[in-house]
């Protein structure tokens, strides 16, 4: 039918038709974690990185139940075979989630773990920023490892 509307002499045989170049469709370079999985995450065990630098931490505000690692050292830190690796970076089934000041600083973080071979690792959405506009601060704190952890440092 279509074909109908076009005379034999609209259309060149003589001319190429340009095409268009193919759109690559790349995987996203990193998973990552939503504030409003962030309850969720942290009560089937996931362990929050704060990576925000000291400055940052205090500026913004602290995330009780994270570790403090900044962003330069996370790296070397969840290494399970690197020298300075923290012991639970041995356990390669550690779900891992970065936490930046506004997302974009855990990122590439991240990927950098992912290269390193870590798949465990996403960061979150909107990093502290999101968390603190979702009233999410005290979500980790409550995690069961975050409170198993406290009773057994304050029993000593």
């Amino acid at each position: 039918m279509r074909a109908a509307l076009f005379s034999a002499t609209s259309v060149s045989s003589a001319a190429p038709v340009p095409v268009a170049a193919p759109v690559a469709f790349h995987r996203l370079a990193v998973e990552r974690t939503y504030p409003t999985e962030l309850s969720a995450a942290v009560a089937r065990g996931a362990v929050v990185v704060d990576i925000r630098s000291h400055a940052e931490r205090a500026a913004q505000g602290t995330l009780p139940g994270a570790l403090a690692i900044s962003a330069d050292i996370v790296a070397e830190r969840l290494d399970p075979s690197g020298p300075g690796s923290l012991a639970l970076a041995g356990d390669r089934d550690v779900e891992w989630i970065l936490v930046s000041s506004d997302g974009t600083g855990s990122h590439g973080v991240v990927a950098d773990l992912h290269a390193q071979g870590l798949r465990r690792v996403t960061h979150l959405v909107g990093g502290y920023e999101a968390i603190r506009a979702a009233r999410l601060v005290e979500a980790v704190a409550r995690a069961q490892h975050v409170s198993e952890d406290v009773a057994r440092v304050t029993a000593h």
